[in-house]
């Protein structure tokens, strides 16, 4: 019997409801995107994210049923982000789930972010286990090791700011417009990396990240460069931002995955869409890791939506994961750190 599932996805600035059939088949997944509202503040205000939630949320619940030609009776259950994310914005799509399931007598089922994010992928190719997967977002850099569906491990992880942080700090420092990745990305297809800055941490032997010295590095070379009335290269610079991301990226993953046993690679999170990091891990995996399949969501599923939270929710369902309608937003939710 079919398994219809609708998802509500609030952790940030996008409001999305989904419905997907066993996990795999997207019926609707409409998202609201509030990038116009942050831009003049250069990031997301939370409390402007969770007015625009209120004024979304049950719009898209609608659209998402209609555009689906599903009814309440149809559904199986109800899925959730409740965490990671922003506290006020979760809460609003917590409180609609609730609401909504209360009122039809359906299941409640409360999703971690990230682990939607990984399953994205499953509307690629079937997940096969054990695998890997790099998460890389505004918020996250991890590594993430599977070795059965809904089993969720951290072998390595950023030890201060995510790669999509940096990305939007070195943004605000050339002038571009938030969310600045994709203008970072057009832009470093087009210089050199001539600059040459720090690859932090590539050499130990942990699956840890960091961040934070690259975005230092990045902002002193512009700030000394005004000072001293030179100009520098936009292009260049964001080709050597870059190219140090994606190497630090690209040769940990690499190696966890020579050194666990693994049958996939997922590449997931908003900062899979970025097209230098796609193509670099893409080549890395054809020359160093021949018998490991790469999955990376198509563009549409790699930025905040709900029905990677309803593919993941199919799982969680099988497990019988239910939440109460007690069930609170965790903002700071995280996978197990594996332990050595």
């Amino acid at each position: 019997m079919d398994e219809l599932i609708l998802a509500i996805e609030s952790s940030c600035d996008e409001t999305s409801v989904a419905v997907v059939r066993n996990g795999e088949e997207i019926l609707s997944n409409i998202v609201a995107s509030q990038i116009k509202s942050h831009q003049r503040f250069g990031g997301v205000v939370p409390e402007v994210a969770s007015r625009h939630h209120v004024e979304q949320i049950t719009l898209c619940m609608e659209e998402a049923l209609t555009t689906a030609k599903v009814s309440p009776n149809d559904l199986t259950a109800v899925a959730v982000t409740y965490g990671p994310g922003l506290v006020g914005s979760l809460l609003i799509g917590l409180s609609a789930a609730k609401a909504f399931a209360f009122a039809h007598n359906l299941p409640l089922l409360p999703i971690n972010h990230m682990a939607g994010h990984i399953y994205a992928a499953r509307f690629v190719k079937p997940l096969v286990f054990p695998l890997m997967a790099l998460l890389v977002s505004g918020g996250h850099t991890e590594l993430v090791y599977m070795q059965a569906d809904g089993q969720f491990e951290i072998i390595g992880e950023t030890r201060d700011d995510a790669a999509g942080e940096a990305y939007d700090k070195v943004g605000r420092v050339l002038g571009l417009t938030y969310p600045s990745g994709k203008e970072i990305d057009q832009l470093a297809h087009l210089g050199e990396d001539v600059f040459h800055f720090p690859r932090a941490m590539i050499n130990e032997e942990n699956y840890d990240f960091s961040f934070s010295g690259l975005k230092s590095a990045f902002i002193n070379l512009v700030h000394n460069a005004k000072q001293k009335g030179e100009s520098l290269s936009k292009a260049d610079l964001a080709a050597s931002f870059q190219a140090s991301v994606v190497e630090v990226l690209v040769t940990k993953t690499i190696r966890a995955c020579q050194n666990y046993p693994v049958k996939q690679l997922i590449l997931a999170g908003g900062v899979a869409a970025n097209q230098g990091l796609r193509s670099a891990l893409i080549n890395a995996v054809e020359n160093q890791l021949s018998d490991v399949e790469l999955l990376i969501p198509p563009l549409r599923l790699c930025g905040d939506n709900a029905a990677m939270i309803a593919s993941y929710a199919h799982v969680a369902l099988k497990k019988k994961e239910f939440g109460q309608m007690s069930v609170n937003a965790l903002p700071s939710l995280a996978f197990e750190r594996m332990t050595e």
